[in-house]
């Protein structure tokens, strides 16, 4: 599996948005995010950092 965890930044600390990520899709200042089981999350951020090695998407709040 080559899944991604997608993760952003609060409070200091990084936080999982959603598990197991399949596509990304750009909508204007938002990212659309879903996941293996068709669950999707629009949040309004930027992408920072993809590290495929670790499964790993850093998102920073726009």
């Amino acid at each position: 599996m080559c899944q991604s965890n997608a993760y952003i930044m609060k409070d200091g600390k990084e936080e999982m948005i959603l598990s197991d990520i399949i596509s990304i899709k750009p909508r204007g200042t938002q990212l659309c995010l879903t996941n293996l089981f068709g669950e999707e999350e629009i949040i309004e951020a930027s992408i920072e950092e993809v590290d495929l090695l670790n499964h790993k998407i850093k998102l920073k709040p726009r």
